[in-house]
């Protein structure tokens, strides 16, 4: 859910209301408390970096996603993480009366930091390696001078 006239991350939760605005509020103290990432606000929702994105919080209609780049590997951290998209994205769905503990988020967010910290920009590890292209000998015949 893009917000209209919202242009950095202060105003992208000010625009929030109810249940969503106390859930992110949540979120993002147990982020910021996680590791000194870089909070912007892309694709219209935040968005957390330390060596490339490394999670997301993103609040729609009747929902908050708790996203993170390298997820898959957090499934014994949060068994409700659910597996999609692009990298090892997995998402925790948070919809009205869910809940996670502060140190349930403390924790996801940490790991998304440390992973980061460890394994670089996940886009890099996504991207399909190139090997040089290997010289052919010519398989035509050279012309007579």
């Amino acid at each position: 859910m893009k917000t209209p006239g919202v242009a950095t991350p202060d105003e992208y939760v000010a625009s929030l209301d109810g249940w969503r605005l106390k859930l992110v509020r949540s979120l993002r103290k147990a982020v910021r408390a996680a590791g000194p990432f870089k909070e912007k606000l892309k694709w219209g929702h935040l968005v957390y970096l330390h060596n490339g994105p490394a999670m997301l919080i993103r609040a729609e209609a009747e929902r908050v996603l708790y996203g993170f780049w390298r997820g898959q590997q957090f499934l014994e951290l949060e068994p409700r993480l659910k597996p999609g998209g692009k990298y090892d994205m997995a998402t925790l769905e948070l919809r009205e009366g869910d809940s996670i503990s502060t140190a349930a988020a403390s924790a996801l967010a940490k790991a998304a930091f440390d992973c980061n910290e460890r394994l670089g920009d996940p886009r890099d590890a996504a991207k399909p390696s190139r090997k040089k292209p290997v010289a052919r000998a010519s398989r035509t015949k050279p012309k007579p001078r």
